[in-house]
């Protein structure tokens, strides 16, 4: 008994002893690695790294698919990255124990991602599939040129090897589906404009071309001013555009297509742009061509836009000359000098986009770069536009936004003071049908002037304004009246004093002819007479 106490303590002393030199030993090793670490040239570590990987995976039945936040050729996060990010957020960031805030640009919702060296498990089709975000940070004794080259961020994606087929063929696409779905319910539509290539300086996410804000353009096609049928075709076809990916494969076309906007000012052409948007969930690109230098910095703006986008090129017959009325030739440019070439400058700030660059950048080979592009035109003027520049397979629909149609009316009339039925009605249609007015007109007419909306006086002071737009019209059309009558009556003059004239003459013709028969017959007389 007093034996058996005896081992008792020296068990529990050996094994004591036996962890403590453990420990120490470790610590001795972590040390010494740490040291060894400093002095040991990067080749060899990244070569005994390697080492270790390939040891490790000739024992391990499991296999790591790594996804760099960076791509090698670029300065622009990975799509891949993304779409992970994205993933793991809506479908694992509940079971982390630690994740990471953060406020997507042109976002107005907190997003949260699992935060470094965290680990969260997926469960796909009965396989379990580890995920785990890794951050290495850069030697101390490197220069980083880039701030995002200091610390390396990636995915780890680890499985057992049985389900490697599985993985590749069925996960990896499921996660890039279901990521760039969630990036696209969370963010917030934006709207871009291009900068001058003077501000193209190099960012932390590369080059910045565009820059961007919020969208937040409420117009819908139900609040649309136009005509119901004309609006339901338009919808229409944006549909079978945005679900027509297989079908323009099939056909052989890129996935885009071009809209025309044309009609006087003011009856809604950006207003149709911002219901696109919001009807199809796109951002909008704002292309402002005269900060464009040249064909070349058109393209680099084409393939920096993203897909799920609309392109608008606003008031084009106004932007620069595209009118189609190409330069002839002057034979009087062969006798001139040849410019070196510096002294080309001129020619470079006046001739910026040409025509030819701009019907690439819709129908070329660079308009297939991506996908799922809209390109719209606006103009006040069609028949200033070149017919190569506007034909159909470049602007595919032509949309007319014509003066205010007694339909659309009745929208402003429901959008502003929430009334489908009035006396006053009847005769507003009648003054739509006698006088053009635009819908911003109507629109500024129907907006109450106090919180009360007084139905009557707003529908009253509409139509005191389309009667006197109707006055105005008849009064500018009553010189013209005159002038055409004026014209005719002179004319009618003009033709009566030639006839006058003509009777002046023969009659005066006559009388001559008269006087000397008269002096005929007296002569023969005294002839006679002698």
């Amino acid at each position: 008994m007093v034996g058996g106490d005896a081992d008792v303590p020296a068990y529990d002393s050996g094994f004591g002893y036996g962890w403590a030199g453990v420990w120490s030993t470790v610590a001795s090793l972590l040390f010494l690695w740490s040291m060894v670490q400093d002095h040991l040239p990067f080749q060899l570590e990244d070569h005994l790294a390697a080492l270790a990987r390939r040891v490790l995976a000739a024992v391990s039945p499991y296999v790591t698919i790594t996804i760099d936040e960076h791509a090698a050729d670029s300065f622009a996060r990975s799509e891949a990255y993304r779409a992970a990010e994205a993933y793991l957020s809506a479908t694992c960031a509940g079971r982390a124990a630690r994740l990471r805030a953060d406020l997507p640009d042109g976002s107005d919702r907190v997003s949260l991602a699992v935060d470094d060296h965290v680990e969260v498990v997926d469960d796909f089709r009965g396989a379990r599939l580890c995920w785990r975000k890794t951050k290495t940070l850069r030697r101390t004794n490197v220069i980083a040129w880039n701030p995002r080259e200091e610390e390396r961020r990636a995915y780890r994606l680890t499985f057992h090897r049985r389900h490697r087929a599985l993985v590749e063929a069925a996960y990896l696409p499921h996660v890039l589906a279901e990521g760039r779905a969630v990036t696209v319910r969370n963010r917030q539509r934006r709207l871009f404009t291009n900068n001058t290539s003077g501000d193209w300086g190099g960012g932390e996410d590369g080059p910045r071309v565009w820059s961007h804000v919020k969208l937040e353009h409420p117009s819908t096609f139900a609040t649309l001013a136009m005509d119901p049928a004309r609006k339901q075709e338009i919808v229409d076809d944006l549909e079978m555009f945005r679900d027509g990916k297989e079908y323009y494969a099939s056909v052989g076309k890129a996935w885009k297509r071009g809209y025309l906007l044309f009609g006087p000012p003011g009856t809604g052409k950006s207003t149709m742009i911002a219901a696109m948007a919001n009807f199809l969930d796109y951002d909008v690109y704002d292309l402002e061509l005269t900060a464009v230098k040249s064909n070349t910095e058109l393209r680099r703006l084409f393939i920096e836009t993203t897909g799920k986008s609309i392109i608008v090129i606003e008031d084009i017959d106004c932007s620069i000359d595209l009118t189609g009325k190409r330069k002839k030739s002057n034979k009087n440019d062969k006798k001139k000098k040849k410019k070196m070439p510096w002294d080309n400058d001129e020619e470079d700030k006046d001739g910026k986009v040409t025509l030819s660059g701009l019907l690439n950048f819709i129908d070329g080979l660079w308009s297939a770069c991506g996908g799922e592009r809209i390109i719209i035109f606006t103009t006040n003027h069609k028949e200033k536009l070149d017919p190569a520049l506007i034909r159909r397979g470049r602007m595919d629909m032509h949309i007319e936004m014509s003066y205010c149609c007694f339909e659309g009316f009745k929208v402003l009339a429901n959008n502003y003071l929430g009334v489908a039925e009035h006396e006053l009605f009847g005769e507003i249609r009648r003054l739509l049908e006698e006088v053009n007015v635009t819908p911003a007109d109507v629109a500024e007419n129907l907006m109450p002037r106090s919180k009360k909306k007084d139905v009557d006086a707003c529908l009253g002071k509409l139509v005191k304004a389309l009667k006197e737009a109707s006055r105005e019209a008849a009064l500018a059309a009553k010189p013209l009246a005159l002038n055409k009558d004026e014209d005719k009556d002179e004319e009618g003059t003009d033709e009566d004093e030639d006839d006058d004239n003509s009777s002046i003459t023969s009659s005066g013709h006559d009388s001559d002819s008269d006087d000397e028969e008269e002096k005929t017959t007296k002569k023969k007389e005294a002839k006679k007479k002698g």
